[in-house]
């Protein structure tokens, strides 16, 4: 079982927000109980909390793999040509979850809350055999009141979750399971909603600011509640700034909400380059202390997009270069630890890249922070393009959660539907923006459309900012029939490669790496970008995309497994196009690169591309001057080369002086393994995970490029692996195995901390015939987040019982009862008592032992019992209890599979009462 402690210090009503991640329970398919039938199988299968297998909360879990979260099956499993390819050819299907609580009864009163932030892809959540939520997207959270549910003390509560992820809602892989973090919130009865505080700063004139803090609040207690709501704001450096309190009276089982604006002059604006953050906390107050508190981060800075100079942050012109990313990620689906996303960010930020798209989803809220302290501005998108209730609640749910985000700027209700340049879309989308609206109209709404904005009436006449994907031949037209209209490249490029390959040969999947192929639909990564470059009126673009992703693998299908549009692979390792991108997008340092590697045959004719931000440039070969050519920023420079082995170099000029030089060599054979962590160190949080890079080097210590050796994987220690990839998308490896090949010099490792971990981690590498590697990563002991920990293994609760009528004559404690009969005996769960009066009281239930107690070593376990005791099992008498005194009562359980009934016959003692007064387990012998 699990015990509901934190481990960390909170006053007694204070909100306690537990991490739910350790100790889940999984089993990989669906579990279908046999057809409902009978009379009383029909009759209490209709009521509440009586969810049959493994929605139930006796179910025999036991033989279930333990596991914790993020945890993406789909990633775990082998490919399979009949699979869907835009899935990646991975088998999803359907998968279960359970978990166990034990609440202590001091909380009883105080609300508690589930929290799970996705789960690929439907699911549907019991609490003690209740179903309580069902959610139709993988990409929003759920938030489950459970108060009402649950039980204290120890009987136990289970969590069961149907995971249904045959359902698809995109075309491109999106995993399965509970993939991103659960929590448990305790709080007062009254307190602040999830996502109840809205604290958007406006700005009303010149320095002069304010946050209109609206604060949403609810009591679940038994009366109706007064309280002081305080806001507190806080600069970077943590100094208060303002504070402002508001009395608030809140009903029994209601919702209300009060505002409070804020004054506040001259804050620090939060740019791309100075990423000031202010916090925002709001307090519960009643009688003194504080009851509830919940804080945020947000920031101060304005944006516009402009119809003919597009986007402006704080009054200063940026061109956006962006690019769209999906959710996954080499080794771990999508169950991505934020450790790796923080990586996964920092490429992007040492490409040059200012603004990300999320496609097409809202991604996670720790992503969200990150980028926020990192410096990213975001176009924030919608999955499900319909503005019906249950899918309006996913949209309205996305703002809601995000809208103090300074880092976003832009609203998107869809991507690339077809009712676009229609009536029916431009309908959808006015209701969608206005839902968008109420909720924050501090910034724009967009669409993301890949055609149809010139119609007489489409969606682009619905938003504020017209989001084009793949229209380069129709900006012109647009801007000169609508040049009002603020307009951005959405979605561009989706050009073709794979990563260090060099010639393209479609009979294997390989695409060559100089920018020649893209898409029928697409452009080149050159292309593209001088198309958004050149035009003032484009605010900018979204390349297609930052990273490959599992599934889509266009132009490839089978053996091709991934997709190969990405800047960079499935592991963040560079393409060419990362050269190309960063040297077009990055202007304060002098940058310059060489593209193939050198490790040719004599004779070949090799294409030498050459990539660089600076004036000129000059190519040399051993020494000999080859080129000296004026450096193209849009199309890049090419140099016909006879290869010979040796030293290639670019030496860049600026002014007359050298400023960069880039060098590519001919190396020799592999020789060793090398192991090279993103990080100098980990946190022992059970959290933390480094992705490790492995490659080959020759005699010299130079990386061997068209290595692809085997290498075996043993980590020991504080750690372990979670995953490893290479970026070869036609790989069909295990993710999670002990081997992975290099594919053209690279594979990447990652480690993750085990919980509370003090020891270091040690990876050792070995391939054939190469040296060994080892690389020790020291572990930081740090202090886990609050947490629900983990017990022993959970007990079966006999809990819902049949009671008869009472009688002063002894009953046959076997008696048929009719199936069709509801009423004549009673129904009841312990403690169950019954008053002086009657000589004799019968008990009724049945149970299903676990497996591993069904021969013999189980036992029956009453807590206490009040009257003399006789306990029946199947028609067999197998216990007794000879006083009338309350007390315990053990009983050996016989050896049997099954169903089984247990009828327990109570004697009275005259003028006293009797009953089973505690819970009735079955345990493992003491």
């Amino acid at each position: 079982m699990l015990l509901l402690v934190a481990c960390a210090t909170a006053s007694a009503a204070a909100r306690e927000r537990l991490s739910l991640d350790r100790g889940w329970l999984f089993h990989q398919g669906d579990l279908v109980e046999a057809p409902i039938v009978g009379h009383e199988e029909s009759y209490s299968n209709a009521k509440a909390g009586s969810a049959g297998g493994a929605a139930g909360s006796e179910y025999d879990d036991s033989d279930w793999r333990r596991l914790d979260l993020p945890h993406d099956w789909a990633v775990e499993g082998p490919f399979d040509p009949k699979a869907n390819v835009a899935q990646g050819y991975r088998p999803r299907g359907i998968g279960w979850y359970r978990r166990y609580l034990k609440v202590d009864p001091s909380d009883r009163g105080k609300h508690f809350e589930l929290q799970f932030d996705a789960i690929a892809t439907h699911a549907t959540i019991w609490v003690n055999g209740n179903v309580v939520n069902r959610n139709w997207s993988g990409y929003n959270a759920s938030y489950i009141d459970i108060t009402p549910f649950l039980r204290y003390g120890d009987a136990l509560n289970t969590i069961a979750i149907r995971v249904d992820a045959e359902a698809m809602e995109g075309w491109w892989y999106e995993g399965a399971g509970m993939y991103r973090h659960s929590w448990l919130v305790k709080r007062s009865p009254l307190h602040v909603v999830t996502d109840g505080v809205h604290a958007t700063p406006r700005q009303l004139k010149d320095k002069q600011w304010s946050i209109p803090v609206e604060v949403t609040l609810n009591n679940s207690g038994k009366q109706a509640g007064e309280a002081t709501v305080e806001v507190t704001v806080y600069d970077p450096s943590g100094k208060q700034v303002a504070q402002r309190t508001a009395q608030a009276r809140i009903g029994v089982l209601a919702t209300s909400s009060v505002q409070l604006p804020i004054a506040i002059n001259n804050p620090a604006l939060w740019s791309l380059e100075k990423t000031n953050l202010y916090r925002v906390t709001t307090r519960v107050i009643q009688g003194g202390k504080v009851y509830d508190e919940v804080s945020l981060n947000t920031g101060f800075r304005t944006i516009r997009f402009d119809a003919s100079q597009g986007f402006f942050l704080n009054g200063v012109h940026v061109k956006l270069q962006g690019v769209c990313i999906h959710q996954d990620h080499a080794g771990v689906g999508v169950a991505v630890p934020d450790s790796v996303w923080e990586y996964r960010l920092r490429r992007l930020k040492e490409l040059g890249v200012n603004a990300i798209r999320f496609s097409h989803n809202a991604p996670a809220a720790e992503v969200l922070d990150m980028v926020d302290r990192m410096g990213f501005v975001v176009m924030d998108e919608n999955r499900n393009f319909n503005p019906s209730p249950d899918y309006m609640k996913q949209l309205e749910w996305m703002v809601r959660r995000d809208r103090h985000h300074p880092g976003i700027v832009l609203w998107s209700v869809f991507n690339e539907e077809p009712v676009q340049a229609t009536e029916v879309g431009y309908e959808m989308v006015r209701r969608m923006s206005a839902a968008v609206k109420a909720l924050d109209d501090t910034r724009p709404v967009t669409a993301a459309m890949n055609g149809g904005f010139l119609t007489e009436l489409n969606v682009s006449h619905a938003v504020d900012v017209v989001g084009s994907n793949y229209q380069v031949p129709d900006y012109d037209r647009f801007h000169k029939a609508r040049p009002d209209k603020p307009f951005t490249s959405s979605e561009d490029t989706s050009a073709f490669m794979t990563r260090g390959e060099w010639k393209t040969v479609k009979e294997k999947n390989l695409i060559a790496s100089y920018d020649d192929d893209a898409a029928q639909w697409g452009n080149t990564h050159r292309d593209a970008w001088e198309a958004i470059a050149t035009r003032p009126y484009v605010a900018g673009g979204f390349v297609w995309t930052g990273f490959d992703y599992r599934g889509e693998p266009t132009p490839n299908e089978w053996p091709s497994v991934s997709s190969v549009f990405g800047i960079m692979d499935l592991n963040g390792f560079p393409k060419n196009a990362y050269y190309i991108h960063q040297v077009q997008w990055i202007k304060d340092q002098p940058l310059i690169y060489l593209a193939p590697h050198w490790n040719w045959k004599q004779g070949d004719n090799v294409r030498v591309m050459v990539m660089a931000n600076v004036e000129r440039f000059k190519l040399l070969l051993n020494g000999r001057e080859l080129a000296d050519q004026k450096v193209d920023p849009y199309r890049m420079n090419y140099v016909n080369v006879a290869f010979e082995p040796g030293k290639l170099e670019a030496i860049g000029y600026k002014g007359g002086k050298e400023v960069a030089r880039a060098v590519v060599e001919t190396t020799g054979a592999p020789v060793k393994l090398e192991l090279v962590p993103d990080r100098a160190q980990l946190a022992g949080d059970g959290r933390d995970a480094m992705p490790i890079t492995v490659r080959a080097l020759d005699a010299q210590g130079r990386a061997v490029p068209l290595a692809n050796d085997e290498v075996t994987f043993a980590i020991s220690g504080g750690g372990r692996s979670i995953g490893h990839g290479n970026g070869d998308p036609n790989s069909h490896e295990d993710e999670k195995g002990a081997t992975r090949h290099l594919f053209n010099g690279l594979a990447q490792l990652i480690v993750q901390t085990n919980y509370d971990s003090k020891d270091a981690v040690t990876i050792n590498a070995s391939a054939p015939g190469l040296q060994a590697a080892a690389l020790t990563i020291p572990v930081k002991p740090v202090a886990a987040e609050p947490f629900v920990t983990l017990a022993d293994a959970p007990l079966t609760f006999v809990r819902s019982w049949r009671i008869a009528p009472d009688g002063d004559a002894r009953p046959d404690p076997n008696q048929k009862l009719a199936s069709f009969d509801m009423n004549t005996w009673g129904w009841g769960s312990p403690p169950m008592r019954a008053a002086a009066g009657s000589k004799y009281h019968l008990y009724r239930a049945s149970f299903t032992p676990r497996k591993n107690l069904a021969d013999g070593s189980g036992h029956i376990r009453f807590a206490a019992i009040k009257g003399k005791a006789e306990i029946w099992l199947n028609g067999q008498l197998i216990g007794k209890k000879d006083s009338f005194a309350a007390g315990p009562l053990d009983v050996a359980l016989p050896a049997g599979a099954g169903k089984r009934e247990l009828n327990v016959l109570l004697e009275a003692e005259a003028g006293q009462g009797v009953g089973i007064e505690g819970n009735v387990t079955i345990e493992p012998a003491r």
